[in-house]
């Protein structure tokens, strides 16, 4: 669903939820997970996320999509503790062997998190879709949230961007076997230590690129603060292979859906809306966004490196507004 239905969606249900004291991250600012205050010291991080085939072999998918639904709580500054799997197939046309590899798939990235599977749920449909709800916890005082930004703070991006555009190639037959085994070893990847090492270093806010795209999800971290932001469109990170992919067509129509939604905000200035499709691209499992001081910067790539993680800073916040300038 794109983010525009989803917001029609969703805003008679904000205006009727009753009110908790102890509900610190609701729906309000479109953040990763809720967050739900058990005591004095630390909060529940739960989340839910449920995707179709993005490859074609079903543990890589079922992999997949564990990874993409623990990234929702990496992204609170959370760790998983435990998930419930959901999983809807037709046994007339996929075999019980076949469907039990796709959960074999979530349940080997689950031991890699360190969250323990304690059960789901399963439904025949015609369509393939597996996903997991995930609870962890966090300190209450170290709570991330995509609200936090402040002008001057630091972008960084921790995956190149494309699984949407490849995933599409895929379906299409006209990917090539270098970039969907790119694009699946990316997805693959678990943001833990991404997440570790922000909320080490004082991040100031944080949240996973997926549905909604780069300037989707950037959106929402500059409405939620009030703040503008600047992107230096040279330093995004984007799979080799993606702007051939984009030239031949092969483009998801959620990221036609994520400019509908936001093109409004973004200054693009000699830049095309073509140039831009992959920061428009729906993601499966992508990077964290972090924001961080620019006081922090030397401790938080310091930190990223000895992990390994890739990153790449691509930009600023700015002073308040709701605008995202990209900068050739």
């Amino acid at each position: 669903m794109g983010p525009g239905d989803l917001q029609e969606l969703l805003s008679p249900l904000r205006k009727n939820i009753p009110g908790d004291p102890r509900l610190l991250v609701g729906t309000e600012t479109s953040d990763d997970a809720g967050v739900y205050l058990l005591d004095d010291d630390t909060a529940l991080v739960q989340t839910m996320d449920v995707i179709t085939p993005v490859v074609d072999d079903l543990f890589d998918f079922g992999y997949i999509a564990a990874v993409n639904a623990l990234s929702d709580i990496f992204a609170m500054g959370g760790v998983p503790l435990t998930a419930m799997s959901f999983l809807a197939f037709d046994p007339c046309t996929l075999a019980t062997e076949a469907a039990s590899e796709i959960l074999q798939g979530g349940v080997t990235a689950l031991e890699e998190a360190r969250c323990t599977l304690v059960g789901g749920h399963t439904l025949e449909d015609p369509e393939i879709k597996f996903g997991m709800a995930v609870t962890g916890t966090v300190p209450r005082d170290r709570i991330i949230t995509n609200a936090g930004a402040q002008p001057g703070d630091h972008i960084y991006l921790t995956k190149p961007l494309g699984t949407g555009i490849a995933s599409t190639a895929l379906k299409g037959e006209m990917v090539p076997t270098s970039l969907i085994e790119e694009a699946t070893r990316w997805m693959k990847t678990l943001n833990q230590d991404a997440s570790t090492a922000a909320a080490k270093n004082g991040a100031t806010a944080m949240t996973d690129v997926t549905g909604f795209g780069l300037l989707g999800h950037l959106s929402e971290m500059c409405v939620a603060a009030g703040i503008g932001a600047e992107i230096d469109f040279a330093t995004v990170p984007v799979m080799d292979g993606i702007p051939e992919m984009v030239g031949m067509g092969m483009v998801p129509a959620g990221a036609y859906d994520n400019i509908g939604h936001i093109e409004g905000m973004i200054e693009y200035g000699p830049l095309s809306r073509d140039d831009l499709l992959p920061l428009y691209d729906p993601q499966t499992s992508g990077g964290l966004l972090i924001s961080v001081p620019p006081g922090n910067l030397p401790g938080l790539e310091k930190g990223l490196r000895d992990k390994g993680v890739f990153f790449i800073r691509i930009g600023h916040f700015l002073s308040p507004g709701d605008r995202i300038l990209i900068r050739r």
